[in-house]
């Protein structure tokens, strides 16, 4: 937790859109970038799950990265930059490549997957890779797509290790381990949820935020109710929660970020709705339905 970094507020975890021959739409990138920032987003994900980053190669990765940097500085907002594997190794490597990335001001790294080591081998990756790491890192704890999961504990550890500044916590609710995490979570350290529809209920116990991919929509509602949350509004805050709950589902009724594409897509705020394979675009249906959820929250 040795680092000067608050993380605080709604950071939007940015598709990747891409044009109509397929390669990374960087004015699009720069205008969805802005638009969020303008409804009140604290900064920009770039290279999370949302934005297809396993699918990129690395010169597409670095131009998402310098567009999304682009409008974080000029708007003197944080950008946080995922990088990470299941390889400790090329995780150290992979962060130690962002050393010329200027302003950023975190880097997300998730729990490595499919080789579903030991909590204690996890927590020994984290501090390998917060070591090398030029900005402070930000765990990513989703267990449904890792197989592995950090318990309070060893996130309690790592919450007192040199330059690991926060939590994206993904594990499908507001559980006792969260709750454990929130209450022993020191200074400086900042539990964000990863969980779009518990954002409010998080950020009521403790959490200093979100990482939202339902907040490529409605951003405003989503800024709005994490506000609410940081100052004791909570009828207020409850009521932005039921509204955007159908938004969250309905984004996410197909694998993420088909929806989403699908929907920026139709808002015009991307050229192309396509998704590289193994990702498949979103149902018509789905598309229709998640719009039908956007329209409602925002009457």
């Amino acid at each position: 937790m040795a680092s000067d970094v608050e993380l605080r507020g709604v950071y939007v975890p940015l598709v990747t859109p891409f044009a109509g021959d397929g390669s990374v739409a960087v004015d699009a990138i720069e205008r969805l970038c802005h638009g969020y920032l303008d409804a009140g987003a604290a900064g920009i994900v770039a290279l999370g799950t949302t934005g297809e980053a396993p699918a990129l190669d690395a010169a597409e990765k670095r131009t998402v990265i310098d567009a999304c940097g682009r409008v974080c500085r000029e708007r003197a907002a944080q950008l946080i930059v995922g990088a990470g594997t299941n390889n400790t190794r090329a995780s150290v490597a992979a962060v130690e490549q962002l050393a010329d990335v200027d302003g950023m001001a975190a880097v997300l790294s998730v729990v490595p997957y499919y080789v579903r080591p030991s909590e204690a081998g996890i927590v020994e990756h984290f501090k390998a890779v917060a070591a090398a790491s030029p900005a402070p890192l930000v765990v990513y704890n989703i267990p449904c797509r890792t197989g592995r999961g950090l318990g309070p504990a060893s996130i309690l550890e790592l919450a007192h290790v040199p330059n690991v500044a926060g939590l994206k916590q993904a594990v499908g609710g507001v559980d006792a381990d969260t709750l454990e995490v929130l209450a022993g979570a020191p200074a400086g350290f900042f539990p964000l949820c990863g969980d779009d529809p518990f954002i409010f209920p998080m950020t009521v116990m403790g959490g200093t935020g979100a990482i939202a991919a339902s907040a490529h929509v409605c951003t405003e509602r989503f800024v709005a109710m994490v506000e609410c949350a940081f100052h004791d509004k909570v009828e207020e805050g409850r009521a932005y929660a039921q509204t955007l709950l159908p938004v969250c589902k309905k984004l996410f009724a197909e694998p993420s970020p088909a929806v989403t594409k699908g929907v920026l897509h139709a808002q015009g705020r991307i050229p192309t709705p396509d998704l590289r394979l193994p990702m498949t675009r979103a149902s018509q249906a789905a598309i229709d339905a998640a719009m039908v959820a956007i329209d409602a929250a925002a009457h």
